[in-house]
Parts: C-alpha cells; structure tokens; sequence
C-alpha cells in the first residue's frame, strides 16, 4: 500500500473556525477521526493527515516540508480544498490540474514545484448576487449548509478511503 500524504486547507484560529474557506480542514478532521476509530494503537495506517498552520495562500511551504519529510512524491499527495465552481456538496477528484484562482493549490503548486498532485475539491457554490468571492468564503455556513456539514465531510472522507 503507498503512503498518502491528505492535507485540509483551511485557515488557523477560530475566527475562520465554521467558514467555507475551512472545509478543507473539516474534512481532515473527520479524516482523522475515522482512521483513528477503527485501529488499536498497534495498528498503522499509510495515511497521513495534517492541516497547516499556516494561512491558507502560505500552504505550500508546510505541504513541501511534509512530504520531504514522509519522502513522497507529488502524486501522493491530496490537498482537501474549498471550490467556487462546484455546486454546494459537491466532490470531485482529480491528478493534476490548475488552481482555478484558489491561492491555497497556487501556493502548493510553486512550493511543489509541479501541478501532478492530487486535489480534493468540495464544492462550496457561487457567491450570491454579486458578493466578492473573497467574502464569501470568509463566511460562515448559512444554517442550512451547516446541517449538511457532517454529510459532507463524511463523503469526501469515503472517497479519500477509495484512494487510499
């Protein structure tokens, strides 16, 4: 079984706590959650989870240090991340690719040094109206969202586990 570096992006402090820019972080939560739940204490797994401490456009440094440090390759990376241009609840998957205007896969991407790492993107939907997408990422859930979190998070976890 490969290694797997799964990384949620997300901004540190509880001011970005519950706000859709942190999904990433809500999944890697849950990710650990459930590879902890079913394995004693004997038992590794070959994932590993982690959530930078930096501020989401920083990510890359601390991903690169994180994989030098596992010795894996880009292509065992996923990095877990927020999606404008996804309907809300949405998950897709994918090798590679662009950052379609999100600073945190920008930032992964030069620090990596190359685009052939996995990304798991959830979709968080369009801004209404015209709301700067800035701002609304920076929000927090609408109460119906906030409902839907754990289902959220818990689906794209089960699709991690499928690669993994």
């Amino acid at each position: 079984m490969t290694p797997l570096l799964v990384v949620g992006l997300g901004n540190p402090g509880p001011k970005y706590a519950g706000t859709r820019h942190n999904i990433g972080f809500d999944v890697a939560d849950e990710l650990a959650g459930e590879l902890m739940s079913g394995f004693s204490v004997h038992k590794k797994t070959n994932t590993e989870v982690a959530k930078p401490r930096s501020f989401m456009n920083l990510s890359g440094g601390p991903i690169k240090a994180l994989a030098q440090y596992f010795h894996l390759s880009a292509a065992d990376i996923i990095v877990v991340h927020d999606e404008l241009e996804l309907d809300f609840g949405t998950i897709k998957l994918r090798q590679g690719g662009g950052d379609h205007g999100h600073n945190g896969l920008r930032s992964t991407t030069k620090s990596l040094g190359t685009k052939d790492y996995q990304r798991l993107s959830v979709g968080i939907g369009r801004p209404p109206g015209r709301m700067d997408p800035a701002s609304f990422v920076l929000k927090p859930w609408a109460k119906q969202e906030k409902a839907e979190i754990p289902i959220l998070c818990a689906d794209a976890v089960e699709e991690i586990l499928r690669v993994g």
